[in-house]
């Protein structure tokens, strides 16, 4: 995919700072469309000038969708929200919103349109955003047959808000939480790194073979939600006391949580936790889209140091 004009749905968010500099690095003109234009002015410095542009635009708003993507040869929807606040519900943007980009898409004629999902995508599940996500996918297939749907585990990264959440917990906190299923060791989880992600997002805009299909993206790793914490500790170089908290209680305190303007955890939260969140037995992965799955730790320490006693990197080996 090179010199195309290509609108980013989401475009300032964790993934799409990653995938708007890759996709300028290969001479695409990008198309940021972002509710706030302003707060989206620190992309531009990640292409030449006038290469990255932020353009207004709330998925939600059918019109405003259509004029970002006005001439434009391709898209990408990454926007998702992990709770719902007054006006921003799970139906109104994973369903509807991404029902609009689709709609938008195929009225536009454009040539590719890559949405991005999450394992645990599902019509049947106990949360509400995984039912909405699933929603969300057969709305933009419907709209738009060849659109590429991409599910990824959860996502790490310099700016993730997993490995950085709990990794600042080990400054004040003396015990991390076990949380999730029954099973030893809590939910697992294939944490997939955010460059690999960007690739999978290039790859989709690339390659017309892949029109219509689903791709499950997790890294080379099945971790327990224990294991995470070990690999935390590890990383930044602290002794906590691990101690498992049963889902019941977990969602005792995201009732409580969830009231706050910007909730650690909610009870939809606890529900997704009651699934593991691993690539399903014969999804297509990664692998077929040619990217071979970065392993998390080979990226935890050029970020988690800094939560080091000191703030000192480890010498990586």
């Amino acid at each position: 995919m090179e010199n195309k004009t290509i609108t980013v749905f989401g475009g300032s968010g964790f993934v799409g700072r990653h995938l708007v500099k890759r996709l300028a690095e290969r001479g695409n003109r990008i198309r940021v469309a972002v509710r706030d234009i302003e707060a989206a002015g620190f992309m531009k410095p990640a292409g030449d000038v006038g290469q990255i542009v932020p353009v207004a635009a709330d998925i939600r708003d059918p019109s405003s969708v259509a004029a970002a993507m006005d001439g434009a040869d391709g898209a990408v929807n990454l926007v998702g929200i992990l709770y719902e606040s007054r006006r921003r519900t799970f139906q109104s943007v994973h369903a509807d919103g991404a029902s609009n980009v689709a709609r938008a898409a195929a009225d536009a004629g454009l040539k590719r349109l890559v949405h991005m999902s999450a394992i645990g995508a599902d019509p049947h599940s106990r949360a509400e955003y995984g039912r909405t996500k699933a929603a969300g996918e057969q709305a933009v297939l419907a709209a738009f047959p060849g659109a590429v749907i991409l599910r990824p585990s959860v996502v790490f990264g310099p700016e993730d808000g997993l490995f950085n959440m709990f990794a600042g917990f080990t400054r004040f906190s003396a015990f991390l939480p076990v949380f999730g299923t029954s099973q030893p060791g809590g939910t697992r989880f294939q944490p997939v790194y955010v460059g690999d992600v960007a690739e999978a997002v290039i790859a989709g805009l690339s390659d017309s073979a892949l029109d219509g299909r689903t791709f499950e993206l997790g890294g080379p790793t099945v971790y327990s939600s224990r294991e995470i914490m070990e690999l935390i500790l590890k990383e930044t170089g602290r002794k906590r006391i691990l101690f498992p908290v049963p889902l019941g209680l977990l969602s005792m305190k995201a009732f409580f949580l969830e009231m706050l303007p910007k909730p650690l955890l909610t009870r939809d939260q606890v529900r997704l936790l009651a699934t593991d969140n691993v690539v399903s037995p014969g999804a297509k992965t990664l692998a077929d889209l040619g990217i071979q799955p970065t392993a998390a730790e080979a990226i935890l320490p050029t970020y988690l140091f800094r939560y080091r006693p000191g703030g000192r990197a480890r010498t990586v080996r």
